[in-house]
């Protein structure tokens, strides 16, 4: 695909100084300068929420019990060598037993809201009712963005969502609720938490073509990111004024591309450690009046985003936010 070739960013006098601090960061955000702001969001802004991670020495890959698949020997040993091949799409195609078996307590949990936005998420919300807010880029499937009061319009989930379902097949959406009423009752429990489950597993027919490829919108290994990304991708990313890079390795392509193209603008990275060397960032560039091209506020997201919240002047509003979204579920 076709990228926009962008200029060195440079700031003006009049610009609000952008240091490498909390208060440096929400003078830039507060002032005139910064009204189009673009977050590119990783696994690290749901930790708090308490979702298990998949790829940790803990997370669910390295204690997934194989095993207990309904998969044929051989599949068995291609997901041994690599655990990532249950959300492949050859495997898919082949089998979409591992992969309906091993999501099964994160879709069933995604439909009771066993997970909760976060302070991040809540940041982001407040940027977007403060009309400064034009592109939320997520690489997590846990929906958690969609919680918020943040307009779904502004959300592009870049690798998809366990909250939408559609036929792999052929691309009819199914209901929701529905399709995990026909994963509670016939998808076995691999993890032994739900004694209701059945034994075995069998096919979930889709509803439109009837074969056997009704799953969660996340995008499978080997397969194409949605054309969302792409498309705001390349309008929106030379609009920024500011992007927000938070929980995220920027390891990952192309979504990692959007922090790399957007050189032209400040990046801010909230992040327990430096990443995206690689892709240009520079957190020493300070230009000859004090200002900060690349920003790293070290922490856990949800640390930061509190103490951000807290020195845009926005907490009160944080927390008549999250009391009237828990009330009205």
């Amino acid at each position: 695909r076709q990228t926009h070739t962008m200029a060195p960013y440079h700031y003006s006098t009049s610009r609000p100084t952008l240091t490498h601090s909390l208060r440096g960061v929400a003078s830039f955000i507060l002032s005139d300068h910064c009204m189009h702001v673009g977050v590119l969001t990783g696994a690290g802004v749901s930790v708090a929420a308490g979702i298990p991670d998949f790829r940790s020495p803990t997370g669910m890959y390295a204690t997934l019990p194989i095993d207990r698949l309904t998969a044929t020997d051989r599949e068995k040993a291609a997901i041994k060598a690599d655990p990532v091949m249950v959300v492949d799409s050859s495997m898919f195609r082949k089998n979409q037993f591992p992969y309906l078996e091993v999501r099964r307590p994160f879709i069933l949990g995604t439909q009771q809201r066993k997970w909760r936005a976060t302070a991040t998420h809540r940041l982001f919300e407040l940027l977007a009712k403060h009309g400064k807010l034009t592109r939320l880029f997520t690489q997590n499937i846990d929906g958690l963005d969609y919680q918020t009061s943040i307009p779904a319009d502004l959300i592009v989930p870049v690798h998809g969502s366990l909250g939408a379902v559609a036929c792999e097949w052929c691309k009819a959406p199914m209901d929701f609720d529905e399709f995990c009423e026909e994963v509670r009752t016939k998808v076995k429990d691999i993890y032994d938490v739900d004694e209701s489950a059945p034994t075995e597993s069998t096919n979930i027919a889709c509803p439109s073509c009837g074969k056997a490829g009704v799953k969660p919108t996340t995008v499978l290994y080997g397969s194409s990111l949605p054309e969302a990304f792409f498309e705001h991708f390349e309008r929106d990313v030379p609009t920024f004024d500011l992007l927000i890079i938070a929980g995220t390795s920027l390891t990952v392509g192309p979504a990692n591309q959007v922090a790399a193209q957007a050189r032209h603008c400040p990046r801010v990275i909230i992040n327990n450690e430096p990443v995206g060397l690689e892709l240009g960032i520079e957190y020493d560039n300070v230009d000859e009046t004090g200002n900060a091209h690349d920003v790293f506020l070290r922490g856990s997201c949800d640390d930061v985003a509190r103490a951000l919240i807290h020195e845009l002047g926005w907490a009160d509003e944080s927390n008549r936010n999250q009391i009237q979204i828990q009330t009205t579920r």
